[in-house]
Formats: C-alpha cells, structure tokens, sequence
C-alpha cells in the first residue's frame, strides 16, 4: 500500500477534488481507499435502526453487513481519538491511500490552495507537502505544481508522491502489521 495526502484549509475543494480524482485513479486498474478526518462529531447510523439502537445500548462496536456492503462503526466512549497510523493499519490491502484532511500529520501530501480562501499556504510551513494542486502558481515553491482542473495531472503527482505505508509507520515510529500485502502502484 501506498499513501498520499490531500491537504488544505476549509473551502479549498479538497472533497471536490478528490470526487474527480477517484474514478481517474480506478481506470488505471488502481485499487484506492479513502481516511477522512472529521473535525466534529458524525453519525452514519439512524436513530429507529437495530444498529442504532445497539450503540445506544452500549455497543462498543457494531458491524452491519449485507449483500453490498458493510460498515464497523466504533464508538470511542471518551477514549482518545485514534491517531493516523493507527487507522491506516485498520484498512484492508489496496495500491493506494488517499487521506483527506489531517493537515499535520508526517506523511506526503499535496497542498489544495486556492486564493479566493484567502489564507496562507500550508507550503511554507510544512516539509511533508511534496506537491501542490491550486489555482495559483507558486514557481519559488521547490515542488511541483498542477492546476486544480488539470484532473490527470493531479493523478499523476499523486501516485508519483505517493509513499510505501512502512515508510510513513516509520516515521510515526511504527512497525506494519503483520500479514499485510504491500502492492506496488504502477
């Protein structure tokens, strides 16, 4: 597995962007899962529901499955929000990883930037942004730029930056789990 941060401040088109990036990346006989970080409190679940009212029960856990899909949610119940190593090593095998958000996590990441959100490039002050997506050129920046509509190139940075997940559990001072399949991205 390889892992690729999405970084930038609210309103930078992040989600946006990673909406269109996805299904480029699957044509390229890519397999691709998502983490996104939440800065507030979300609910997948319905009150009314079996699961639902399992964890308001006290459920620590409950998974739902069907034909389709299935879904672990995990109630925390006041332990410390798990950190990004920790969850990275919760997903199943895939090429790539891509994190939305967790804007100071040690991994690499390319910078969403757009000028009309009027703050500053995270660039400047982070050495893990490897590349940057905006609708600004930044030529003094030392990474590479793409435009923010140039979808294929965003691609392209993104599995070129990419990195193995031993070497960003290595950094969190973490080892990989064991058993897990390391797929190389072509």
């Amino acid at each position: 597995m390889r892992i690729i941060g999405l970084a930038g401040w609210s309103g930078a088109g992040k989600t946006t962007l990673l909406a269109k990036v996805l299904p480029r990346i699957v044509a390229r006989g890519l397999t691709v899962s998502t983490l996104k970080h939440a800065h507030h409190s979300f609910d997948l679940d319905q009150p009314g529901k079996d699961s639902h009212t399992h964890r308001q029960a006290g459920a620590t856990e409950v998974l739902i499955a069907s034909a389709h899909r299935y879904a672990l949610m995990h109630e925390l119940r006041g332990a410390p929000e798990p950190q990004l190593h920790d969850l990275l090593q919760k997903l199943s095998p895939v090429d790539l990883v891509v994190v939305e958000g967790f804007k100071a996590a040690r991994l690499p990441k390319l910078e969403v930037f757009r000028a009309a959100v009027g703050k500053s490039a995270l660039h400047l002050e982070d050495p893990f942004v490897v590349g940057i997506v905006s609708d600004t050129p930044f030529p003094a920046s030392g990474r590479p730029v793409v435009g923010i509509d140039d979808t294929d190139a965003v691609v392209d940075l993104m599995i070129e930056r990419a990195e193995p997940i031993e070497q960003v559990l290595a950094r969190a001072g973490v080892g990989t789990r064991s058993g897990s399949r390391v797929a190389p991205v072509v």
